[in-house]
């Protein structure tokens, strides 16, 4: 049967009604009181479009290349952790349906499915995110084994020294390993679909980490070695180090400013991607559609800028493209579809995407991607 949701909004509603509150909020929540992750949808909100008319559509190309690999529109399924808590299989579901509609899929150290089963899901390309641990040979060890799979891209996440503030884990009783609190089991006897799910397969592990930590299955150890065990002193110095292990295009995620931009540039990354980590890091960080014309000002054409936070809408990915990113990264809008519906969720949120794509280019008089400009996008 043909899906009757028409937007990522529907898929999110979806969602949000399968999902146990404590879930929903770890895929939806931010910093704080969520400003920043607000003001991430809002960025796209507030650029108008400027359209031209009596221009021949009837032919439409969105699709683009990055690190030499064609993606059949701008965009890739960015890196989210732990998504094995809104569906068993996540991170496999992911990456199929990011294959099968023609762009890549970037794993999380935090991933729950193990990486051969991503491998044997995928047909994109698969590329590498990484966090980096105190113990450096944990990271060593996880980009030998993505290399050993095919992954082509590491994108290292540098905005993660420490967690956020995140209120809601505490009013929601959301820790690692769970403690079974009166509210907490009223809350998933509340969303029996979720609860059979988990009570049939078990709470998520981070099965990739625990294999590269050497550790043995607990989440209680893969949680401390993603927040206590995390690398606070990584600096631009290290870059050096990860391209010994690393013979391939490395992104920078998580560039907040012009200035890291510039140093990401002279210390040799191949790609940045501004990012305030979903708005789930610094409360009040920049919005990275924001940030967008000051760092391309900075670094030109250089290399690839990437933006990621508030992707809802084909129309936010043509705003984002004509003002000069490369592309975006999708966090949240795929794992809507894929926590109410599997692959085939994913899948369908992907495809409205570029719909919505296709649609905005014609209508804008745009029919290639590459005909997208600042003279494409106005302020309301």
């Amino acid at each position: 049967m043909p899906s009757l949701k028409a937007a990522v909004a529907d898929w999110r509603r979806a969602a949000a009604g399968i999902l146990p509150r404590f879930a929903f909020e770890y895929l939806e929540g931010g910093a704080e009181d969520w400003r920043t992750a607000a003001r991430n949808v809002s960025a796209f909100e507030n650029v108008g479009l400027q359209p031209r008319v009596l221009v021949d559509v009837s032919e439409v190309d969105p699709s683009t290349e990055l690190f030499g690999e064609k993606l059949a529109f701008p965009a890739a399924v960015g890196p989210t952790g732990l998504n094995g808590l809104f569906r068993h299989r996540a991170d496999e579901f992911l990456a199929a349906a990011a294959g099968a509609a023609g762009l890549p899929f970037v794993l999380s150290t935090a991933s729950t499915s193990h990486i051969e089963a991503v491998r044997a899901r995928a047909s994109g390309p698969l590329w590498l995110q990484l966090y980096v641990q105190n113990d450096r040979r944990i990271a060593e060890r996880w980009m030998a084994e993505a290399r050993s799979h095919g992954f082509t891209v590491l994108m290292l996440t540098v905005d993660t020294p420490v967690a956020g503030i995140r209120n809601h884990y505490r009013r929601n009783g959301f820790t690692m390993p769970l403690r079974w609190t009166p509210r907490l089991l009223a809350d998933i006897a509340t969303h029996p679909r979720w609860c059979l799910s988990t009570g049939v397969h078990g709470m998520p592990q981070m099965v990739n980490l625990a294999r590269t930590a050497r550790q043995k299955a607990s989440i209680h150890l893969q949680a401390a070695a993603m927040n206590e065990q995390m690398a606070t002193n990584l600096t631009w110095d290290d870059l050096p180090w990860l391209r010994r292990h690393w013979d391939g295009p490395v992104l920078v995620k998580g560039i907040g400013s012009t200035a890291d931009a510039r140093l990401a540039l002279d210390h040799g990354a191949d790609g940045i991607v501004l990012s305030n980590h979903g708005g789930r890091q610094l409360e009040d960080a920049p919005v990275a559609l924001e940030l967008l014309p000051s760092v391309l000002d900075a670094v030109g054409e250089r290399m690839p800028v990437l933006v990621d936070g508030g992707v809802q809408r084909g129309s936010s990915i043509a705003k984002a493209v004509a003002m000069g990113a490369a592309a975006v990264l999708l966090g949240r809008a795929p794992l809507y579809g894929v926590a109410a519906a599997g692959e085939e969720g994913a899948s369908d949120v992907l495809a409205i995407l570029r719909n919505e794509l296709e649609i905005t280019l014609r209508l804008l008089g745009r029919p290639g991607l590459r005909q997208l400009d600042r003279g494409c996008v106005r302020p309301l």
